[in-house]
């Protein structure tokens, strides 16, 4: 499918970049990209593969806009409020490229729906809010072979990787089970400085953008935590565990299971 003239002045600073090119940019329009949850870290990923071309971007997310959403989540406008998320976000996207596919879902992400979603995409970004979600769309990116980019960001910090399954370490490598419940703050209780979505965010789709492309160095098997008080960017190695309950020799989960635990999305590593 060629492109129109229109397409190839939109994508014209793509083109121009010799990784990239008109066969780059035909790659980035024939994937399908599923971002769970429309919040802090979905706006800026949902709105920059939008800008980027990407053909195919779900959403899903089952929340309605809140006003204190707006101090991070740049997708919603303050007339959105009280609207569902995924319905704001898909209006954005559309206002900002007509030519991607929306594809929305009002609901939470579960073991029953998961591998059905995931299907009809060839990638997933992880923009959730809470650990059970998380390690949720770990395992089932795993059994649907999908690579996985995760991101998470709590008060002045973010972290990110990504999990090509199979091959990288897992989000169950590093932790194998949810922590007790009241270690991590809820994300009400300790509070996130909004720029910092967008930082993660926007690290996240540069990640699956390259994916896409095949080029450069995937963030696999070592994350990239930011300190925003002190501008500071640290990579952290990490390895696949063989004695992973998901990924490992001998695994001990074996069908997607959800826990229920209310706390926020954010790992401290400094105790990994």
């Amino acid at each position: 499918m060629a492109f129109t003239e229109e397409q190839l002045v939109r994508y014209s600073r793509h083109i121009i970049l010799s990784e990239v090119g008109g066969k780059g940019q035909k790659k980035i329009r024939q994937a399908g990209v599923l971002v769970i949850g429309a919040g802090g870290l979905g706006s800026p990923i949902a709105l920059y593969l939008a800008a980027a071309g990407i053909g195919k971007i779900g959403l899903i997310d089952a929340d309605n806009v809140d006003l204190t959403n707006l101090q991070r989540q740049i997708i919603h406008h303050t007339t959105d409020v009280g609207r569902p998320k995924v319905l704001s976000a898909a209006e954005k996207i559309k206002d900002l490229n007509p030519d991607v596919e929306v594809i929305t879902y009002q609901k939470h992400l579960d073991a029953e729906n998961a591998l059905k979603i995931f299907a009809d995409f060839g990638y997933v970004i992880d923009g959730t809010d809470n650990f059970p979600a998380k390690f949720l769309i770990n395992d089932a990116a795993f059994f649907a072979k999908k690579p996985l980019i995760h991101g998470g960001i709590l008060r002045f910090d973010g972290q990110l990787f990504t999990i090509l399954p199979g091959e990288s370490a897992c989000y169950r490598c590093i932790f194998p089970e949810l922590p007790p419940q009241g270690v991590v703050p809820s994300c009400q209780e300790a509070g996130v400085l909004g720029a910092l979505a967008g930082l993660i965010g926007t690290l996240q789709a540069t990640e699956v953008i390259k994916l896409i492309l095949g080029i450069g160095n995937p963030l696999t098997n070592r994350i990239l935590a930011y300190h925003a008080l002190e501008t500071l960017f640290r990579e952290i190695k990490i390895k696949k565990n063989p004695h992973c309950p998901l990924c490992g020799s001998s695994p001990s989960i074996t069908k997607l299971e959800m826990a229920i635990q209310e706390v926020c999305d954010f790992n401290s590593l400094e105790s990994a």
